[in-house]
């Protein structure tokens, strides 16, 4: 007979998670890794196109860009929602709901009769997305074997590192040939196929303990004890500096390659996103090696590694740009993959309140350091960015070697 657990504390007491190489493990895997698809190729999707977009619209560059702005808002804004909403209703049913919602708008953004029907769209889409990012890092830590959390993690992650690569690549080309709305309707197709995909494969719940109804007091207790707990802090500092340095690293890059002396055109700039591949391979790498050497040593790895790959872009050399470009990227996202996989590990209550605030403090990183960075850009050049974003990683470095000491360095 299963044992009764508190209300929230996630999974039940006799379910030890589907270990890895089973079948449902490999279904969770490969399902979680189409909701990465299906939630960031429509996150960004309009952001390969914001020229034609302005020019289509009559519109400035800085308004078409309110369609990403408005888009990672909303998500920023409902995850610690969605996170009550799923310990009361479940992590599947959730995700099911979120990711079924932000599809269908996705598929009504390119029908927008004006630009403010697009921008509620984008929001509302936003929105939507908010219920898959902190639910499935708590649906991976109540359903996967603890021994090989960390490593789902780093499949999830995976994921959307390819479901951001994709919807960029796709509105690309499409857009260019037929339109941004053409290029909206390809990414929400691609969203929608991933999002079937995920509905199919998706194994069900069995390590979920719903949790009562919480009050107002209750939710906010629950969120303070997370934000009392220094590790997460530490996690959630890492989400904020890393998250907000990679946005402006990827925003200014390629004013740097268009200006003199390199000078390249808007279509070859647009390859950088292929980096994005690099992260892609690093998370679920990275993800590997915490059995052997723990998050924490992992994780310390990823950042030097992005510091080392900044470092190049300091170069005047074009190769050496690119290079660096795919080494920082492969870092960033080897620490983001330990990182948003080490809350659910940390937590052991209320586990999506625990994820939603890392995913809070990433969007709001993104937004707040990510649009910061372009001051820097502006007044000092691009050596002054780089030079504060590995800064930043430097002081995320020492944040986590302080609050998680070698001690600690076993996998947990």
């Amino acid at each position: 007979m299963r044992q009764k657990a508190p209300a929230g504390t996630g999974p039940s007491p006799v379910w030890s998670g589907h270990p890895k190489g089973s079948r449902d493990y490999g279904r969770v895997l490969a399902g979680l890794a189409c909701a990465g698809v299906a939630t960031f190729a429509q996150l960004y999707t309009t952001q390969a196109v914001l020229p034609l977009m302005a020019a289509d619209l009559d519109i400035t560059a800085a308004e078409a860009a309110l369609t990403i702005s408005l888009s990672t808002m909303g998500l920023a804004a409902t995850v610690i929602p969605w996170s009550f909403l799923a310990d009361r209703i479940g992590r599947v049913k959730a995700m099911m709901w979120g990711i079924t919602a932000a599809t269908v708008l996705g598929l009504l953004v390119p029908l927008s009769a004006n630009f403010t029907m697009l921008l509620v769209l984008r929001l509302l889409e936003g929105m939507a997305l908010g219920g898959i990012p902190a639910i499935a890092i708590a649906y991976l830590n109540e359903e996967v074997s603890k021994a090989h959390a960390a490593l789902a993690a780093g499949s999830y992650v995976a994921g959307t590192t390819l479901g951001g690569l994709s919807g960029r690549l796709v509105a690309g080309p499409v857009g260019e040939l037929w339109g941004w709305r053409s290029a909206a309707l390809a990414v929400s197709l691609l969203a929608t196929v991933a999002a079937v995909v995920f509905l199919v494969l998706v194994p069900r719940a069995r390590g979920f303990v719903p949790a009562q109804a919480a009050g107002l007091r209750n939710a906010i207790q629950t969120l303070a004890a997370h934000l009392r707990n220094v590790r997460l802090l530490a996690i959630y500092a890492q989400a904020f500096l890393m998250m907000g340095g990679f946005v402006a690293v990827y925003n200014y890059l390629g004013f740097r390659l268009s200006a003199a002396p390199f000078g390249l055109p808007a279509t070859v700039i647009s390859l950088i996103f292929l980096a994005y591949l690099s992260g892609t391979v690093s998370s679920r790498w990275a993800a590997g090696l915490t059995t052997r050497y723990g998050r924490r040593n992992v994780l310390l790895a990823g950042l030097a590694l992005a510091v080392a790959g900044l470092s190049l872009t300091l170069t005047p050399s074009l190769v050496l740009i690119l290079s660096g470009l795919v080494v920082f990227t492969g870092g960033f996202f080897a620490a983001h993959s330990i990182g948003s996989g080490w809350t659910g590990a940390i937590a052991s209550t209320g586990r999506a309140q625990a994820a939603s605030l890392y995913n809070l403090a990433y969007y709001l990183g993104s937004s707040l350091l990510g649009w910061a960075g372009g001051l820097v850009f502006q007044a000092w050049g691009w050596g002054a960015l780089a030079g504060a974003v590995m800064a930043l990683a430097c002081v995320t470095a020492a944040t986590v070697a302080v609050v998680h000491p070698r001690a600690e360095a076993a996998p947990s």
